[in-house]
Formats: structure tokens, sequence, C-alpha cells
């Protein structure tokens, strides 16, 4: 179950890994076009073949990332998750679920896009993300 809050607290988002490093200009846009939701343990953040229109930046808690019914790996506070689906627009690659109680900070498609344009270091952390996805993609692709 997804709770939404109202605006992100500047301060709290300085504290997450993901946005360290960023201005106050860049924490400013973060903050105006992000949401904070709170998950239970359980929730499904991302199923697998799904069209997305949502991307996560992990605050706190952990979940776990499958592909086909496979555990891959276990992320926490700090991991964006979703972007790929959001960028490439084609179908999720993975599925996460919350492994435990989580806070999040949530973007829309036209939210993720505006951050990219708005934050330079945004859009540094989430190209390099997605190279080194790219990267173990296609060294799973190649070994299989």
């Amino acid at each position: 179950m997804f709770n939404r809050h109202d605006k992100l607290d500047v301060g709290w988002l300085a504290q997450v890994g993901f946005f360290a490093g960023f201005t106050p200009a860049e924490l400013e846009a973060v903050a105006d076009l992000g949401q904070r939701c709170d998950v239970s343990a359980g929730t499904i953040l991302l199923d697998q073949g799904d069209y997305g229109s949502r991307c996560y930046v992990l605050v706190s808690g952990t979940a776990t990332v499958s592909i086909r019914g496979e555990f891959v790996t276990s992320v926490g506070p700090g991991t964006m998750v979703g972007e790929m689906a959001l960028i490439e627009h084609r179908p999720r690659n993975a599925t996460v679920i919350a492994e435990t109680d989580m806070a999040l900070v949530s973007y829309d498609t036209a939210e993720f896009r505006k951050l990219l344009d708005a934050s330079p270091t945004a859009a540094e952390r989430v190209n390099a993300l997605l190279a080194a996805r790219l990267a173990v993609n296609a060294s799973r692709d190649g070994a299989t």
C-alpha cells in the first residue's frame, strides 16, 4: 500500500545518498517535483513486464529485485529503481518488492523528465546508473 505525503522536506532529501552533492537549487527542484511515499513490506513497487509510469528513490528500507522470478539482488537507501522504463519507454525488466517497510521519493514520467532538465547532477547520476545497469544486462544476456 502506498501512502503519499505533501511536499518533500529539503533537509530530509539532503540525507539521501542519491541526492548527496546536489546544490540547494537542485534539492528544491527535487522537493518540488517528487512525492514522498511510504510503503509496507510486501508491496510490489515494479512488476516485470508492466509499462512503467513512475520511478522511485529509496530513502529507507530494503527491496528485492528479481527477473523472471529469480532473485537478482537487494537494494537499499539511496538507490533509484524504475528509471529505465521511463527513459526507454519499454516494459519493466525486473520486479521490485519491498522487503521491509519503506520510505520512497516517487516521480511520474513528467516529473522525472523535469527533474533531469532542472538538475544536471540528477541527469549525471541517472546516466551513470543506466550505463551500469545496461552493462549488467548485457553481460547477463550474453551469459544465457
